[in-house]
């Protein structure tokens, strides 16, 4: 075949046998979207809207968009006292207020996720919904089960791609070439007071695009996405906590890829945090909660690799809305 199927071949393998799904540096505030464990984990509805634009400067880079919502059902949040009727000076997220944790009493956690991902002529947009189950194992221990269900649609634009044969039998009838397929990701979480962990496998149901004969089809042989995450928080002072984090990701026949990261949180008002991309790059994060209802989050990505020569960084923008936060928590209570 002519040049353009090794140019196929080259963009069909990120979506194929080692299709990649998107990165996100500031998954700590959203890790629903990389496991649906974690759908209903708070007592309120958690709103989540994305836009990262990885390696600007580079023509045709990836640049994902997401939105997410999930929230509880027959969830008990039962508590002695709620940060509004907190001492006056006194930090809402303090040794106290932590004292007085307890796990999850059993309930149902529901969620839908909306996701746009594109790298040059190839896109990649899913849509999925979510059910989970949360239930305590000790008075200060809880573990959550999920599973989301949705497709994936997967569309090479071929207007953007120059031929050397403008009759090829995989493009001549059309503009675009779309494949829809079905998905599936499954979760589980553990969290408590100081920390969380977890493991998903994302893309349960083999899947990716493949050329074969001239035809452009749907390759049966493909691996999930495996996610494993952890963190910790350790109390600074009275007003600060730091929280490590990492996560570990694999995909056959791909190295396996750690993001490690750490966040330093005032009160329950800001924070600023930091990571590394193993062979990849390093991070800066910044974040605040304006309100009880209003989160801002924002990344940069400076690239290590050889990369850097012709790119200017990666820029994410997380934004959170909390609906129906009735105590008033300016921070999640389990996703710190």
């Amino acid at each position: 075949m002519r040049k353009v199927l090794t140019f196929l071949g080259i963009g069909l393998s990120m979506m194929a046998s080692a299709q990649q799904r998107p990165h996100y540096t500031q998954y700590i505030l959203n890790n629903y979207i990389i496991n649906p464990a974690v759908a209903g984990i708070e007592s309120y509805t958690d709103v989540k809207i994305s836009h990262r634009h990885q390696w600007v400067g580079l023509q045709d880079a990836p640049v994902t968009t997401y939105a997410t919502i999930h929230g509880s059902i027959g969830k008990d949040d039962s508590r002695t006292t709620t940060s509004t009727f907190e001492p006056s000076g006194s930090n809402p997220r303090g040794r106290a207020y932590w004292e007085e944790y307890q796990s999850a009493d059993p309930h149902h956690g529901w969620g839908v996720q909306v996701i746009n991902d594109q790298t040059g002529p190839l896109k990649r947009f899913s849509a999925y919904g979510t059910y989970a189950y949360h239930m305590g194992l000790s008075p200060k221990l809880s573990m959550s089960m999920g599973a989301s269900i949705g497709f994936t649609n997967n569309t090479l634009n071929t207007s953007k791609l120059i031929f050397d044969n403008p009759l090829d039998p995989v493009v001549a009838n059309s503009d675009q070439v779309n494949k829809m397929q079905p998905d599936i990701n499954i979760g589980v979480w553990l969290y408590g007071s100081n920390f969380f962990g977890g493991v998903s496998a994302m893309q349960v149901i083999p899947q990716g695009l493949s050329f074969v004969d001239g035809q452009l089809g749907i390759k049966k042989k493909a691996f999930p996405h495996i996610f494993a995450t952890a963190g910790y928080r350790f109390n600074a002072g009275e007003d600060f906590n730091v929280i490590p984090s990492v996560v570990v990701r694999y995909v056959d026949p791909l190295p396996v890829g750690v993001d490690l990261n750490a966040k330093l949180q005032y009160r329950d008002l800001l924070w600023v945090g930091g990571g590394y991309r193993i062979g990849d790059g390093i991070t800066a994060m910044v974040g605040v909660n304006i309100n009880s209802t209003i989160n801002i989050g924002y990344s940069y990505d400076y690239t290590t690799s050889k990369l850097q020569n012709y790119t200017k960084g990666t820029h994410e923008f997380v934004i959170g809305f909390l609906l129906g936060n009735k105590w008033g928590d300016t921070c999640p209570r389990n996703l710190w």
